[in-house]
């Protein structure tokens, strides 16, 4: 099964339309959607790697974009829906004291959580329930995505062919290693925020 999703992807990559369907997966992956776009960048770049600069540059753009419709969602509707969450969950204490963590650190986090495996989203929806200023999480934002979809672009336009061959031979561990980070992702942000 893994093995025919994996083509399934790498046709996908090819396709004439695949440019669109990175960018709606940048989009709703920076607001709710949880499968980050580098499943779509890494096939494509290794399908036409003259397109390299092309895809992360969409990948960045839409993320940034995406990143925003979470900002959105957490200044417009925290209030009605998350505030609910946080009582449901008994976490009101907690989010206070990510309050102040955020007023100081919030650019380095919205950075840092754009660059790693850190579920990107609950930092974009955290930046507009505690309103971090739009312009230094736009530019944040832009930094940190454009810095891993560039330099994940430049490392598969560099290495190619050899990435491809490794990935074809190693699919099933590193698709393992790939769901334990996600997991780890969101297992950091319950217990450490």
């Amino acid at each position: 099964m893994l093995r025919r999703l994996y083509d399934w992807t790498m046709d996908l990559a090819a396709h004439r339309h695949a440019l669109l369907a990175l960018g709606a997966v940048s989009f709703i992956e920076s607001s709710v959607f949880p499968i980050p776009p580098d499943v779509l960048i890494i096939p494509m770049v290794l399908a036409a790697r003259d397109r390299a600069w092309l895809i992360a540059l969409i990948a960045t753009v839409t993320s940034v974009f995406g990143g925003l419709a979470g900002y959105a969602i957490g200044a417009f509707l925290f209030d009605t829906v998350g505030q609910s969450i946080l009582e449901f969950y008994g976490k009101e204490d907690a989010y206070i004291r990510f309050q102040s963590l955020y007023s100081e650190w919030g650019a380095w986090i919205v950075a840092a959580a754009g660059f790693t495996p850190i579920p990107y989203k609950v930092f974009t929806i955290a930046s507009g329930a505690l309103s971090l200023d739009p312009a230094v999480f736009t530019f944040a934002s832009a930094l940190s995505r454009g810095a891993r979809f560039f330099m994940l672009a430049a490392l598969l336009w560099y290495f190619g062919p050899p990435i491809k061959n490794f990935i074809d031979r190693h699919l099933p561990i590193l698709a393992t290693l790939f769901f334990i980070s996600l997991f780890a992702g969101f297992i950091a942000i319950r217990y450490l925020f």
